[in-house]
């Protein structure tokens, strides 16, 4: 996570004294910064209870959700080892980050010395940027598996397991840097949080923070709003043969919902960087400056309920976990990327059916979509077992089509 960095001084250290003295002699002085201005107690305690809250719900939720893809098979698909993996960085973003935040606030200064807030800025950073990059890489493969057969395949973990390792190491390849000169951690806001430098206004920090916006803000924003867009797009095209009218609103619920709860998280962390770094110095309140940080904190309490709980998949197992049951099967079973799945199939075979369209096309006992002559057999028991309107009022593809997503 990318937050103001802002050098301690021992008179401006909340609390003054020996406490503000330590507190100085943890950060160090860094030339040309100037100490930050503090939260009053009231203000501290309100971040404090804030904090309180978004660890302890992130903490509960993720695990709830690691949990239940422990504990049910039927939720073990590659998809979903995606949404393991967000909830996986949500959750230690819950255990290594804001206990200490939290910590802080309820004193007022940070507590753990220097070695602790660059420790503590790397890992919120890293763990930060793994979660943006992690639900790109999901609509993305979303995406990927509308379009192409071998991803819709249950069994297949490769590309999704490459998505996860991808998203792992691109945030190690943007979080060590600081460790190594390019911009550094250190405290942030009114010095009860720590993360990365974006208040020093050198070529050297400006460079990095410029590199961070652009690379691990707006390119996953992209990536979403283009793979989404495509798969709206993509249903709206299907709908009168393969999806209805409810199940498309649904998933449009769903999608704006995953990209409004992004940028109410991630824009304001975004937008206060640049200013900080680009703007005055005097701009930016100790108010305005704690508050993107904890929009930023608080994605890992609404990624399990955006990401999670409104997946009928993992809801439904997690009634069965309260009930101590089996979870019911049905439609609501299936992940997103069957249904994804099945748009592709609909449009593939909605295409056929229009180019078999002829004089051949409406023979007896022919099957719009089929080609005729080596394939032209006696229909099986199965086909023969079910009653036929005319092919033109009820299409073949179709029936398989609804049968197929709701089995």
């Amino acid at each position: 996570m990318f937050v103001s960095n802002l050098s301690l001084s021992c008179e401006h250290c909340p609390g003054g004294g020996a406490g503000g003295t330590a507190a100085a002699d943890a950060y160090g002085e860094v030339p040309g910064t100037l100490p930050p201005p503090s939260l009053s107690p009231t203000g501290h305690l309100v971040v404090a209870v804030c904090l309180g809250f978004i660890g302890s719900v992130g903490f509960l939720s993720n695990f709830l959700v690691l949990t239940l893809f422990c504990r049910y098979r039927a939720l073990r698909t590659p998809m979903n080892l995606l949404l393991v993996s967000i909830s996986t960085s949500d959750l230690l973003v819950c255990v290594l980050g804001t206990p200490f935040s939290f910590a802080a606030s309820t004193q007022g200064r940070w507590l753990i010395g220097r070695t602790g807030c660059v420790w503590y800025g790397f890992i919120n950073a890293f763990l930060g940027i793994v979660s943006l990059i992690s639900l790109a890489v999901l609509s993305y493969e979303r995406y990927c598996t509308m379009m192409e057969p071998t991803m819709a395949d249950a069994r297949d973990y490769h590309a999704v397991l490459g998505g996860i390792a991808f998203s792992w190491l691109y945030s190690v390849a943007w979080t060590v840097p600081p460790l190594l000169g390019w911009s550094r951690y250190g405290p942030e806001g009114p010095g009860t949080t720590c993360s990365v430098d974006w208040q020093t206004q050198t070529p050297n920090n400006i460079s990095y923070i410029i590199c961070l916006f652009i690379f691990c803000l707006v390119v996953p924003f992209i990536v979403m709003l283009y793979s989404y867009s495509k798969l709206l797009l993509a249903i709206r095209q299907v709908r009168s043969s393969v999806v209805a009218s409810r199940r498309e609103q649904r998933v449009l619920v769903m999608v704006i919902t995953m990209v409004v709860g992004y940028l109410v998280c991630w824009l304001p962390y975004g937008v206060a960087a640049l200013t900080a770094t680009f703007g005055s110095r005097d701009l930016l309140t100790p108010e305005a400056t704690i508050m993107p940080s904890l929009l930023a904190k608080f994605s890992t309490v609404i990624n399990p309920f955006i990401y999670i709980f409104m997946n009928k998949q993992f809801y439904r197992c997690f009634k069965a976990f309260l009930n101590c049951s089996v979870p019911e099967r049905g439609s609501s079973l299936k992940t997103f990327s069957r249904a994804t799945k099945t748009l592709r199939t609909g449009r593939q075979d909605k295409e056929h059916h229009m180019s078999a369209k002829g004089p051949s096309a409406t023979a007896p006992n022919s099957i719009p979509g089929l080609s005729q002559g080596a394939n032209h057999s006696a229909p099986s028991n199965r086909d023969s077992a079910v009653s036929r309107p005319p092919a033109a009022d009820n299409p073949k593809p179709k029936l398989i089509l609804v049968a197929h997503y709701r089995e």
